[in-house]
């Protein structure tokens, strides 16, 4: 046992601390910079240390106290299943009595259901369990999470290009010391002046989420750590609740963590489909310019945070080693993401069941693109939930020059902006086509058209409608007005077009896009 922990937690070891009239037994102990965490049975109790780190303060019992009840608040949100309550702790002798005991409380504890450590999603991440399902099922989560989550005009002031401008400059002061150990001077200098430019250039923008009400009571730390499988679902848990500017914010920024998180483990195509399926839901388009700020400034928090490693005179030589890898790596990754490349434009075209909304997510994942598909456009433009069936009026000319002339606005934003983007829709009029091509000035476009049997066709719509897990509506029956109302590409049309075989395995066509392209 180690003497230096405080005599709580020695009395957790030694069986003295007891609850429904028996001893408990610490299983294992784990510890933070700011909390010790009892797992005794079927049980974890979440003690917070007694520490003053500026921005949090547990010193006294009744900020501790405040902290318990304010983390079981927050972490209901998104965690329900493991969040039990806020256990007063009581002392005799020396002996601790969790729940009820004599006199007054001496501590507190949150009270949690045990998962095991290897359900945590870092741990299922490193052993290649986690899948692309399992990132649409986070996003749909934390896009409705964001939905309801909390906002008022003191939160939305968090969100102001001023406000998250504060916000870098705070982390580039504190991590000048380590220009030379973790970065170079030249380094922060150009990841400074580039997001300086990006909060001036985009000011209007920031006020305009504002507006929108983009700002709220945020998570605040979501990433595969604070991410596990427990009681047949996900839970993300460990929200930010000691440091309100830590956690309002906005929803972009919030889920832009994950995303960061997954490209700095090697994974951007889990990334790409965790943040199209997060867009898609959210229909949040607008604040995609926003992404790379957001990115970098999460990647530079991951970078500051490791980099104070560094001066830890408790850490020995190979941790220090390993946190200056680490923590240089950040830096990296924050300076990349402002450096965006050249961007293009995919356009998948053809028939309903063609296979365009599959290549365009896996081109997409490839690419690290946007996906905009007309499906979904459609729908959110007429304010329907992606799952609910269209009626005939989404289906009129009017509402379906409306969707392709969406396409063609947002394509133009998204590459303004540096991005990427691949456009799914059938694209079966030469006139929409020739809008795409007109809106993009110059950006290098391409058109798939996504071509398969009518067998292929009619299987794939019976099976979408048997599932019912798709945004879109069309049915076998539509395919064979859908295939005499296609206009043939003509002669003036001059951007490149390549035809694909999509009744061919996807990674097949994968192969052929990259020949041809």
């Amino acid at each position: 046992m180690n003497s230096a922990l405080p005599p709580l937690l020695q009395a957790f070891a030694q069986g003295r601390v007891w609850a429904q009239n028996r001893a408990i037994a610490q299983d294992d102990l784990l510890q933070t910079h700011i909390s010790y965490v009892v797992l005794a049975g079927d049980w974890a109790y979440k003690l917070k240390k007694s520490v003053n780190f500026g921005f949090l303060d547990f010193s006294t019992l009744a900020q501790r106290q405040h902290f318990c009840h304010e983390e079981l608040r927050l972490n209901r949100r998104l965690a329900a299943d493991l969040y039990v309550g806020v256990v007063p702790i009581f002392q005799e002798g020396d002996r601790y009595f969790l729940g009820e005991g004599p006199g007054e409380p001496v501590e507190y504890a949150v009270k949690m259901h045990r998962f095991h450590q290897e359900d945590l999603f870092l741990a299922w991440f490193e052993a290649g369990k986690v899948t692309a399902a399992h990132m649409v099922d986070i996003a749909d989560r934390l896009a409705e999470f964001h939905r309801t989550a909390a906002t008022d005009a003191r939160i939305a002031q968090f969100g102001t290009a001023a406000a998250l401008q504060a916000v870098a400059d705070d982390n580039y002061q504190a991590t000048a010391g380590y220009v030379g150990r973790a970065q170079t001077a030249d380094q922060l200098a150009a990841t400074k002046a580039v997001t300086d430019r990006m909060f001036a250039a985009q000011a209007a923008r920031f006020a305009e989420r504002v507006q929108r009400g983009q700002i709220r009571e945020c998570h605040g730390d979501v990433h595969l750590k604070n991410i596990c499988w427990f009681g047949g679902q996900i839970q993300i848990f460990d929200c930010i609740e000691f440091n309100e500017p830590f956690r309002f914010g906005d929803v972009l920024y919030d889920a832009a963590f994950l995303a960061m998180d997954l490209d700095f483990r090697g994974r951007p195509d889990l990334a790409n489909v965790f943040l199209n399926r997060y867009l898609e839901v959210t229909g949040d388009y607008e604040g995609v310019p926003l992404l790379p700020l957001f990115l970098s400034m999460r990647a530079y928090v991951r970078a500051k945070v490791t980099s104070f490693l560094l001066d830890d005179p408790n850490v020995d030589a190979a941790t220090r080693t390993h946190a200056q890898q680490e923590a240089a790596a950040y830096y990296r990754m924050a300076a990349t993401y402002l450096q965006p490349q050249p961007p293009r434009v995919h356009a998948m075209v053809g028939l309903s069941g063609a296979g365009k909304s599959t290549t365009a997510a896996a081109l997409a994942a490839q690419i690290g693109a946007i996906v905009l598909r007309s499906d979904v456009i459609r729908k959110h433009l007429a304010g329907l939930p992606l799952l609910a069936r269209g009626g005939d009026d989404l289906y009129t000319p009017e509402m379906t020059a409306r969707t392709y002339q969406r396409l063609a606005e947002l394509t133009q934003q998204l590459t303004e902006a540096g991005w990427s983007v691949v456009v799914d829709a059938k694209y079966d009029r030469v006139s929409w086509r020739q809008g795409l091509t007109a809106a993009l000035a110059g950006i290098p476009l391409t058109f798939w058209h996504c071509q398969a049997p009518s067998a292929v066709l009619a299987h794939r719509l019976q099976a979408r409608a048997i599932a019912g897990t798709d945004v879109a509506d069309a049915t076998a029956d539509l395919l064979a007005a859908q295939q005499a109302a296609f206009e043939p590409f003509a002669a003036h049309e001059t951007a490149p077009r390549h035809v694909l075989d999509t009744a061919q395995p996807l990674d097949l066509v994968l192969a052929q896009m990259a020949a041809l392209d």
